[in-house]
């Protein structure tokens, strides 16, 4: 399985870089699909020690979810997102979907990123490498 996580998914997980550990055990490729600048992304996985196989890079999240797909040939590419444009994202792309409440719940993962933020010292500074 290819897993493609959107940022906001990420950050509404409590503890996203073990949510991201996790699903390496169970999954062959895991990555983050945004449509925020690289640096923000670089910014938030590099803090939380999240090592992708994949990111959007500068690219849109349809134009990423469609070379994931040709570049990493798997029996499954599931996507997990936070809103209806996400899902009609996947349905374009022939991803799966899931919201991250549905993909919290099926893994284990707990919600709430506002704790894990204060943990990493209180506001997250997405304007600088």
């Amino acid at each position: 399985m290819t897993l493609a996580f959107e940022l906001a998914a990420l950050r509404e997980l409590a503890k996203p870089g073990e949510a991201f550990a996790d699903a390496r055990r169970w999954t062959e490729y895991v990555g983050v699909v945004s449509d925020e600048p690289t640096y923000v992304v670089t910014n938030f996985t590099r803090k939380r020690r999240i090592r992708q196989d994949f990111f959007s890079g500068p690219k849109s999240k349809a134009e990423s979810l469609e070379n994931v797909k040709e570049q990493f040939d798997t029996d499954r590419h599931v996507f997990v997102g936070v809103s209806e444009e996400d899902r009609e994202l996947a349905a374009d792309a022939d991803w799966e979907y899931l919201t991250v409440e549905e993909a919290a719940e099926a893994a284990d993962w707990e919600l709430g990123g506002e704790e894990e933020e204060e943990a990493l010292g209180g506001v997250e500074r997405d304007d600088w490498p």
